[in-house]
């Protein structure tokens, strides 16, 4: 997946946790198929991952780590 156009690129800490999710989500909804988002965290998210896929479906997204920590995670999310 190189040389994508992200629609945005959130970063996640810096969003209040108990707005975390529900932010990302609205973001990911406002995606047309076809776009990207970046998402970057402290953590693995794996988590959201799975929030998506029960509240989304699988075949609604895909999901590509980038880089995978120790200090940071980047997460390329892509509307199908």
């Amino acid at each position: 997946m190189d040389n994508i156009d992200f629609v945005t690129k959130i970063h996640a800490p810096e969003i209040e946790p108990r707005f975390r999710h529900p932010k990302i989500f609205e973001i990911f909804d406002s995606l047309k198929p076809g776009e990207y988002m970046e998402l970057s965290n402290d953590h693995d998210p794996k988590p959201l991952h799975y929030q998506l896929m029960i509240e989304r479906g699988e075949a609604a997204f895909t999901w590509e780590y980038t880089e995978q920590g120790p200090a940071i995670w980047r997460v390329t999310i892509g509307k199908k």
